[in-house]
């Protein structure tokens, strides 16, 4: 066994109901004492209990999917003119992806509040568009300082939105298995990740408000983004990166349409990490769990279905191309990446 593994630092805290204490109680641990509060108005009803607890000196909302690097400038500079010395993001991964962008130039702290499973939380990825193109880098001045999980501020998340987030944090732990830098480390992760995001999933979809269910869908959702933070961006998200940027795709959708294409494509190459996702499912195949979870929580099918157009697939062919690690699993060809696009684009059954 031979492998360097790094653990990123941070620290975390599941408040369920305590959000605005236990932020508060972060953000003066940290030294902050002029809060740059970054959440859109959608997050507002969820902000404005947390904002009553920490010394905010500016309220940000313009947050945009997929960070264009303009919406980034303006919340560059609107940080400095305040003169904030700490981050605190309140939403999905648009939100925590606009803190970062922050961080980057600035290092601010940031402390992260999620009020999705993007898990771009416990991640030192940043992401930025411009144009057409999505660009993505590591950085640990990204990294949240803390994080604080309150099942609370997710009980009003739509029941769509729940099922493709949660799917996006499955794809998290998919790709660690076979990541460019994956290890046994970031596969034992995963898999308790995808066996905690199969409980908790059925669990919010049957009762969105449940607390319960909420909790191990974010307790799974977390391992899923530490795995992957080690692990690193494998074929899965290399595809989505680019889909996303190029036509503007909802992420967490994205994520959950391409999936059980890019397992059913690698799994055959990969026995080890396909008979982890398997256990970790309670099934006997990989793909079988993974299809039957779908098949519970009604989900995502088909990129037609979020705007992406068919003669896209060869427009985004080269790129995705240079984009997935050269270990991946298995081996990627014109012929065969352009199947796999036509089957996620059109939602074609998967043999």
């Amino acid at each position: 066994m031979k492998f360097t593994h790094a653990t990123l630092p941070q620290r975390v805290v599941f408040a369920a109901g305590e959000s605005p204490a236990a932020v508060a109680a972060e953000v003066e641990a940290l030294g902050g004492s002029k809060v740059m509060l970054i959440a859109s108005d959608r997050e507002k009803e969820l902000a404005d209990p947390i904002a009553q607890e920490i010394p905010v000196v500016l309220r940000h909302e313009e947050v945009v999917m997929h960070v264009p690097v303009e919406v980034a400038e303006r919340a560059r500079r609107a940080a400095v003119d305040a003169g904030a010395d700490i981050l605190v993001s309140i939403g999905g991964g648009s939100t925590t992806g606009l803190a970062k962008a922050v961080a980057l130039t600035t290092g601010l702290p940031i402390v992260a509040v999620p009020t999705t499973y993007a898990g771009s939380e416990a991640t030192n990825v940043w992401g930025l568009t411009e144009g057409e193109t999505k660009t993505t880098g590591l950085d640990d001045k990204v990294l949240p300082a803390s994080v604080v999980y309150d099942a609370g501020l997710l009980t009003t998340l739509p029941g769509e939105m729940t099922v493709a987030s949660g799917l996006n944090a499955m794809a998290h732990c998919v790709d660690s298995m076979w990541g460019p830098r994956a290890d046994p480390i970031d596969r034992a992760l995963a898999q308790e990740g995808i066996r905690a995001l199969a409980t908790g999933l059925p669990a919010v979809a049957h009762d969105s408000t449940g607390v319960e269910g909420i909790e191990q869908t974010l307790y799974g959702a977390y391992l899923a983004a530490v795995a992957f933070a080690s692990a690193g961006s494998g074929m899965h998200h290399k595809i989505c990166h680019v889909l996303g940027g190029m036509f503007n795709l909802p992420h967490a959708q994205t994520h959950a349409v391409v999936l059980p294409y890019v397992l059913a494509f690698n799994a055959p190459h990969a026995p080890e990490a396909e008979a982890r996702i398997a256990q970790a499912f309670g099934s006997r195949k990989a793909g079988a769990g993974l299809a039957a979870l779908r098949e519970v929580l009604d989900a995502p099918r088909a990129l037609r279905d979020y705007g992406m157009p068919e003669d896209g697939i060869a427009k985004a062919l080269g790129p995705i191309t240079k984009a997935i690690p050269d270990n991946n699993p298995a081996p990627v060809t014109d012929e065969n990446l352009t199947a796999l696009l036509k089957a996620a684009w059109a939602g074609d059954p998967i043999n």
